[in-house]
């Protein structure tokens, strides 16, 4: 056909295909004078986050805090949300999945433990609301895969299994940010603080008779204050689990 003749996509009104962030961070436009990187950025928004929350990270603000001008940052993120999602690949950076050659288990075990640590390090992680594939995000999987690869699962099977370990580590960790969040809300900073102050209707609950386990729970209990045991022994469970219904 002609080249005169050729079609016109945008004729029909048909958008031009949007370039991801990180296919423009592969070749970003030269700047040789500037000190400002996709790693600064990230960095410095994940700090304050860190520090203040998720709401606390606006544009404006991170140009504040890396001392440049309004607009700089916009060479880089076109908005708020390719700044989360700079941000969620920076901090899935702290991962690091185990090298090769490592068991399955010992690799699942890892990255749940340091799903943990992250969540806990980084906990506005848990509200973040991004939807999108980034380099340090796809590196987990592949990791996981790479280890299940060899055993004879197919690869729905092997997703299953990434999928289950991952989906028990963040909620346990979620759940645990959740608490620690309600309770410097109140003031309280130990368990014995949390009992304390619940102490009003744990007391009336537990005298009408009805949670008769929860009470025997309540009053034997010796790991009420140990978070670690709590996720570490629930995450042997998922990984005897997963070892059992798959022959592993």
């Amino acid at each position: 056909m002609p080249a005169d003749q050729q079609p016109d996509s945008r004729a029909k009104g048909e958008e031009k295909p949007l370039t991801s962030l990180w296919e423009r961070l592969e070749r970003p436009a030269p700047a040789p004078r500037s000190t400002l990187t996709p790693e600064r950025i990230a960095a410095v928004a994940v700090g304050v986050a860190d520090a203040e929350g998720l709401d606390a990270v606006t544009m404006r603000r991170l140009a504040t805090e890396l001392g440049v001008a309004p607009m700089a940052a916009y060479r880089y993120v076109s908005g708020k949300d390719e700044l989360l999602e700079l941000m969620v690949d920076f901090v899935y950076g702290e991962l690091a999945p185990a090298g090769t050659g490592a068991d399955w288990r010992e690799v699942m075990r890892t990255l749940a433990l340091r799903t943990r640590a992250l969540l806990l390090d980084h906990p506005w992680m848990a509200q973040a609301s991004v939807l999108a594939l980034t380099p340090n995000q796809l590196a987990v999987p592949e990791r996981v895969l790479t280890a299940l690869d060899d055993l004879g699962l197919d690869a729905d099977r092997m997703m299953a299994v990434f999928r289950t370990v991952t989906a028990y580590a963040k909620g346990a960790a979620e759940a645990e940010v959740d608490l620690l969040r309600e309770m410097r809300k109140r003031g309280w900073t130990s368990g014995h603080d949390t009992r304390t102050g619940l102490a009003p209707q744990m007391t009336w609950l537990m005298s009408t008779g009805r949670y008769p386990a929860f009470h025997r729970y309540a009053l034997n209990a010796t790991r009420k204050d140990d978070p670690q045991w709590q996720f570490e022994t629930g995450l042997d469970c998922v990984l005897d689990g997963i070892a059992a219904r798959m022959g592993i």
